[in-house]
């Protein structure tokens, strides 16, 4: 029975990614100079743990690229090595390669080898360059081939008894060795019991194998690597045993000859081959198979909630249904509570649920110790980078969305924020400078903060930007908060001269229009000369919202609870009608518009048309307040996001909807839309 091994890929590719994570965590939390054993000894393990995985899985080129990073790693590990600024260079950038190898692969796509040739060159000039601080290199435990004119190469495996349940198969190590020159295998049959004490599980067989081919014995060795605690293995060269005979090599009286070649198995996987190129073997491979994965890693300790809630729920179900069978007006009682407690029980078997979407924030963070650490080298500026709250819980929806946007404030404060050594030398301040990416909790959202303790921004220099460009009026007066946020306006930039980094006024509009897509804000607090702190807040999930539902007319609109700041009933008093710029009513010292719903949304048969009969609910979104004008309040509830643009359209001012209790579909009201919508 042959395995297809394609059903593992994905497990393989999502721990790989995340040993790729560890060993450049790893790398970037190295001191230079004194070897940190444990560090470096887990950095070794994932690179270890890609490479087995890799050789099973017959991605060769991978393989032995990691052997390259591995044989680094393990000289750094014995200590005949120090850790040197080049060489944690060199194997971060092989991080990278490597990542991309493994994408390649996963999405079925050509290696990039000019680029993987450049770093394995990179890793063997390391490793045998000038700047070596390396003690003379330890002979290895087998002999090396002798001369250039090798004809091959005599292996005797013997494998334990437990190696197929290590995982390693054989066939795919002999399938290897065919695939670097002509092979003859025979196997020795003799340590096979009877069928009555068979284990199926257990290896009873033993090969002698004959690789012919001038082929380097560091490439036998990378075969047999990941089974060499579970076999007994012998490798000679074979002029050596012609020469003189070892036992290992005595020819077995009972042999089986195998004919092995290396498309011998319709289920193997992909095989990367030597020139990069991706040999398609598995046909029915499905094309999904290569995209990202949409798994996540689930705490036991939720998925035990989970299902003491079900049985909970399956308790009260049943007690249901015998109040049922034998229903009388005096159990009318039981009855009621039965509900109450089927209710709460669906409440928090909801919460169960959506707690399992919910990922450490850690899962954004993790990327930015590699990206200060190399703009910080780009910019010529020494900047540290603290990391708090990694451990808050988002949805997984936000951690995927979120990340682009705090890259580019993480770039703009390395870059814009943080100044030279010099000039923090010359402020008073220490020359390395700080970046904070703070995560915490607020009532039902997730604030993320990035400051530093740089420059700050300086307000007559962004007026001054603003008005070049046309972008205010001259007799604009500001506030301090409107001030900050002029840098959320398209195509600015205090930038002197353009970079790779920043400088081209793109981005920052769009980091502020990507948050607002979450149901998130961005606030900005600086001071000159001290520093900024970019601070957004997000829904903590966006498949449930807490709402409040309104009535216009026939139709129910709901609003998120979250932009409601009050309603209030107006007098004619407080109204104020401006010709040509529609209606706006007084609210403590302050003007607000107002947006009549059933003109929006052409609702007929509203019940309220006078603004003195209906509600003003006044709402707030992107830093605008406004009131709606609808006929009634109704209840306040949890709702089930349904996106409106996948099953229908985008429509202005909405930004999705749900179902009802009685069946009956609600929109959802996007308030910054709103305020959009009525402008025009």
């Amino acid at each position: 029975m042959s395995i297809d091994m394609a059903q593992f890929h994905q497990i393989f590719f999502e721990e790989s990614f995340e040993g790729l994570d560890i060993m450049e965590s790893g790398l970037l939390n190295l001191d230079m100079g004194d070897v940190d054993a444990e560090t470096i000894n887990t950095i070794f393990r994932a690179a270890h743990s890609i490479k087995g995985g890799s050789g099973t899985f017959g991605f060769s080129a991978v393989a032995d690229f990691t052997h390259a990073m591995e044989t680094l790693l393990d000289e750094m590990r014995d200590g005949r090595r120090k850790v040197t600024q080049p060489a944690i260079n060199v194997l971060l950038g092989s991080v990278d390669c490597l990542r991309e190898m493994l994408t390649a692969i996963q999405d079925e796509k050509t290696l990039d080898q000019e680029k993987v040739t450049q770093h394995k060159k990179a890793l063997d000039t390391e490793l045998n360059g000038a700047d070596n601080t390396a003690s003379p290199p330890v002979q290895p435990k087998q002999p090396i081939e002798l001369n250039n004119d090798n004809a091959g190469w005599r292996i005797a495996f013997s494998p334990h008894a437990d190696l197929l349940k290590t995982g390693n198969d054989p066939v795919r190590m002999f399938r290897e060795l065919a695939e670097l020159g002509e092979i003859d295998i025979t196997v020795d049959l003799h340590g096979v019991p009877g069928l009555y004490e068979l284990d199926p599980e257990e290896c009873h067989l033993s090969w002698q194998i004959t690789v012919h081919g001038n082929i380097p014995r560091s490439e036998i060795d990378d075969i047999f690597d990941w089974v060499e605690e579970h076999c007994d293995l012998a490798v000679q060269n074979i002029e050596q045993t012609t020469q003189a005979s070892s036992p290992a090599f005595d020819e077995p009286p009972q042999s089986a000859a195998i004919e092995t070649t290396p498309s011998s198995s319709a289920t193997n996987p992909p095989i990367v081959s030597e020139s990069g190129q991706n040999e398609k073997v598995n046909a029915d491979k499905t094309p999904s198979a290569g995209k990202s994965s949409a798994s996540i890693r689930v705490d036991t300790a939720k998925i035990d909630t989970l299902i003491n809630m079900v049985g909970e729920l399956v308790i009260t179900q049943s007690m249901l249904s015998l109040i049922g069978e034998h229903f009388s007006l005096n159990k009318l009682d039981q009855l009621k509570n039965g509900l109450a407690q089927l209710e709460r029980h669906t409440r928090e078997l909801q919460e169960s649920v959506m707690n399992i979407r919910m990922l450490p924030i850690s899962f954004v963070f993790s990327r930015f110790p590699r990206l200060v650490h190399d703009l910080s080298s780009k910019l010529g500026k020494k900047i540290e980078l603290q990391l708090i709250g990694e451990h808050t819980e988002v949805d997984k929806t936000v951690v995927e969305l979120i990340s682009d946007p705090l890259v580019h404030l993480v770039r703009n404060s390395l870059d814009h924020g943080i100044e030279t050594p010099d000039e923090r030398i010359a402020a008073g301040k220490q020359e390395t400078g700080t970046v904070t990416l703070e995560a915490y909790h607020r009532g039902g959202n997730i604030v993320i903060e990035v400051s530093d303790d740089g420059r700050g921004l300086d307000k007559d220099k962004l007026r001054a930007k603003a008005l070049e460009k046309g972008l205010i009026q001259d007799d604009a007066v500001l506030s301090d908060k409107q001030t900050y946020e002029l840098i959320f306006m398209p195509g600015f930039s205090t930038a002197e001269q353009l970079t790779d980094v920043s400088g081209r006024g793109v981005g920052m509009d769009v980091v502020r229009r990507n948050i607002q897509s979450l149901g998130g804000n961005i606030d900005i607090v600086s001071q000159l000369g001290k520093g900024s702190t970019m601070a957004i807040y997000l829904p903590l999930t966006l498949a449930i919202l807490d709402g409040q539902s309104v009535a216009v007319g026939d139709e129910t609109y709901i609003i998120p609870l979250g932009s409601i700041i009050e309603s209030i009933n107006v007098t004619e008093r407080m109204i104020n009608r401006v010709a040509g710029k529609g209606e706006t009513f007084r609210l403590r010292q302050e003007y607000l518009p107002i947006i009549r719903m059933h003109e929006i949304f052409s609702v007929p048969n509203a019940k309220a048309t006078k603004l003195t009969e209906g509600l003003l609910v006044v709402v707030e979104g992107q830093g605008i307040r406004c009131g709606l004008f609808v006929d009634d309040l109704l209840t306040q509830q949890q709702v089930v996001v349904k996106s409106l643009e996948a099953n229908y359209r985008q429509v202005e001012g909405i930004s999705g909807a749900t179902i009802l209790g009685d069946g009956s579909v609600a929109l959802i009201l996007d308030i910054p839309g709103l305020v959009r919508l009525s402008n025009h």
